[in-house]
């Protein structure tokens, strides 16, 4: 039950970025599969990403890890259908609207 309810914000959320970010679409469909595949991708590729581009990542002071925050969205709305993205500069700002509308998210699970 709490895994479909995470599932569900995380699908809302992503409709959420989408609607404040130009250049990013997502059908209803779309935004919950992306939910899942965004998961799957932050599980499975994104350590080896960041392992990969650690001194990078070290010499920005942790700041080219939203560089990889954009190449996970990019590479999830290029399987997803229904999911699509203008623009890189449009998926780190996806990213990054969505790490925010998550956190705010998470903070009223919380309360």
């Amino acid at each position: 039950m709490k895994i479909a309810f995470h599932w569900l914000i995380s699908a809302a959320a992503i409709g959420i970025a989408a609607y404040l970010v130009p250049g990013v679409s997502v059908t209803v469909v779309g935004a919950l599969v992306a939910a899942v595949v965004l998961g799957a991708l932050n599980i499975l590729v994104r350590p080896i990403l960041f392992l990969l581009t650690l001194p990078v990542t070290i010499l920005t002071l942790g700041l080219f890890s939203l560089i990889i925050n954009g190449v996970i969205v990019l590479l999830a709305a290029f399987v997803v259908p229904g999911f699509s993205i203008a623009s890189f500069g449009a998926a780190l700002l996806f990213a990054i609207v969505l790490a925010v509308v998550n956190w705010v998210f998470h903070l009223w699970q919380r309360a």
